[in-house]
């Protein structure tokens, strides 16, 4: 089957999301002609991945140079970062050379971060290896890393010269991290595609399977949702908030548990929170609500959380980038595939929420 690409018209810098198998041969046409060294970004543990990235390089005449980083969220640090700008000043990368990141998001976001920050911006091309990774982190422009404080307070917008999704690399997933992959997948269906919503709940056994029926067209249509508000809204100045739907006390979520709880998980959680918040301010119905569980719970994904770490996740959300001042601001819905903005929910109200996240 051929690739299927899927565009991103950013004005400024347009690219194309490449989905299918065995799409490397097109990295060296995204890197460019002017190019004569690669930095290789990749965990330790995905050296095997990253070895034909190098070789398709080499082949092409670039001096290819292998960076690995830690694995997962370890990865978005200011000292993983600072380690690759001192080893691409060494080789001395100038303005005209490249950063490719291969591997998860956490990744994806470290090397986009690494080519946005580098001589003030040199060119990056992505090859997420995770669903994750494809559906989201890689597609936007959108590089970051963590601090104590938060995750993604520090970085910038750099979109991709282009993104590689090859589907070869997806049964070497574990099957937990797939699944929590699923929780970006189905965000989409609710924000803007409901037919992702039809298709994982006709085989919500197969979503969970790289090999599943449905697996191409659900990334597809992930992928296809995120260019699309993206495309609109490169800098996250208006409608690009939707696409925060869940991550509000999702990364709060991730953040109480010093980022070892996988973000699919995490945002499945805050997706529930987010229904019942609307549910309370009477902008959609019960049904809609039972809808976010049902369909989560199919795939694997949790739907609730401990009610004792409410106060700690509650000081955690007033550092969110949605926030302004004082003031909360949730995605939420008005209806299925009709996203809108909650400011300034009462204190009550996210109690109330948050209780029905607890009693799930």
């Amino acid at each position: 089957m051929s690739a299927t690409r899927v565009h991103v018209a950013d004005p400024a810098s347009p690219y194309d999301t490449v989905i299918g198998s065995g799409v490397f041969g097109e990295l060296p046409s995204l890197v460019g002609k002017r190019a004569e060294q690669v930095a290789v970004v990749h965990p330790r543990g995905l050296g095997e991945l990253a070895r034909p990235v190098v070789g398709a390089l080499e082949a092409a005449g670039y001096r290819a140079h292998p960076m690995p980083v830690p694995d997962g969220e370890a990865a978005k640090d200011a000292a993983v970062a600072a380690e690759l700008w001192s080893r691409m000043g060494r080789l001395g990368f100038t303005r005209t050379d490249a950063v490719v990141g291969v591997g998860g998001g956490a990744t994806t976001d470290l090397a986009g971060f690494a080519a946005a920050t580098w001589l003030r911006g040199v060119r990056c091309v992505l090859v997420p290896t995770t669903l994750l990774a494809m559906v989201d982190a890689a597609v936007g422009g959108k590089t970051g890393i963590n601090t104590p404080e938060g995750k993604n307070l520090v970085g910038a917008f750099h979109p991709p010269a282009g993104v590689l999704c090859d589907l070869a690399t997806l049964p070497g997933v574990p099957r937990a991290d797939y699944i929590g992959g699923l929780a970006e997948v189905v965000k989409a269906g609710f924000i803007a595609d409901p037919a992702i919503l039809d298709l994982v709940e006709d085989d919500p056994e197969g979503a969970t399977r790289p090999d599943g029926p449905h697996t191409r067209e659900l990334i597809e249509r992930a992928v296809a949702v995120k260019a699309d508000v993206v495309s609109s809204d490169l800098k996250e100045s208006g409608r690009r908030e939707i696409l925060n739907y869940g991550h509000t006390l999702g990364h709060a979520i991730e953040r109480a548990e010093n980022y070892t709880f996988r973000h699919g998980y995490a945002v499945a959680i805050g997706m529930v929170f987010a229904a019942e918040l609307a549910r309370l301010h009477g902008r959609i119905g019960d049904d809609l609500v039972d809808r976010h569980r049902s369909v989560l719970t199919s795939v694997g994904l949790p739907t609730g959380y401990a009610a004792e770490v409410w106060p700690e996740l509650r000081e955690a959300m007033r550092v969110d980038k949605k926030t302004r001042g004082a003031v909360l601001r949730f995605i939420v819905l008005d209806g299925l595939a009709e996203p809108g903005l909650l400011e300034g929910p009462t204190e009550e109200m996210l109690d109330t929420a948050y209780e029905a996240v607890a009693a799930s």
